[in-house]
């Protein structure tokens, strides 16, 4: 299970916008942090949770859900606390901002879709929604337009692209405006034009 482990960096005194940042399997909050300079989020509040042991879930995010547990349950609680530190640094749903690679990009995923609503925007770098399949009784809530930018690599080891598809569906029914953007042959990381277009159309204001 995951110790609440999170660490803050960027503006911490009087920010106005937050991300929420998610480290891959085997990475680390510091790690994900690193990303940061290369986004336009100078002026946001940065909030890295530390999955206990490096990885989120202990199987593909594809595997059986039941699979993945307590620990799936258990990194979404961690996200939904991370979250509310956020909040109480006065900072409001519609100007919260997430991102995650591989493992945490399907975290990213999950954790939004289970909990849609305005928020400033989400990226997710080689990711999809969690499950053998997915099941959209699990997602509720209305993104209202929030941007969410998915980037993968066609054939990945670890995200199907038909994954990816799915996922950018489900959340366009539920009122994301999504740009994928799939990648021929990228290896199992973040390109410089992810990052571009993340800023583009995620970190645009």
């Amino acid at each position: 299970m995951h110790q609440r482990n999170i660490l803050q960096a960027g503006n911490t005194s009087n920010a106005k916008k937050a991300l929420i940042m998610l480290h891959g399997r085997g990475g680390s909050a510091q790690d994900i942090l690193s990303l940061a300079e290369h986004l336009n989020v100078a002026d946001y509040l940065l909030l890295a949770p530390q999955a206990t042991n490096h990885t989120w879930y202990p199987h593909s995010f594809m595997a059986e859900v039941a699979s993945n547990q307590p620990y799936l349950d258990s990194a979404l609680a961690l996200v939904a606390e991370t979250v509310k530190e956020a909040e109480a640094q006065g900072i409001r749903a519609e100007n919260i901002y997430f991102l995650g690679f591989s493992q945490g990009a399907c975290l990213t995923l999950e954790y939004v879709a289970r909990n849609a609503q305005r928020y400033g925007g989400a990226v997710a770098f080689t990711g999809g929604l969690i499950g053998d399949e997915i099941y959209k009784e699990n997602y509720q809530g209305d993104f209202a337009g929030t941007p969410i930018f998915i980037g993968t690599s066609d054939p990945d080891f670890h995200v199907p692209v038909s994954r990816v598809q799915e996922s950018t569906k489900l959340l366009e029914e539920m009122g994301a405006e999504v740009t994928e953007k799939i990648y021929a042959g990228m290896p199992h990381t973040i390109v410089s034009d992810e990052i571009e277009v993340a800023n583009r159309v995620v970190f645009r204001y």
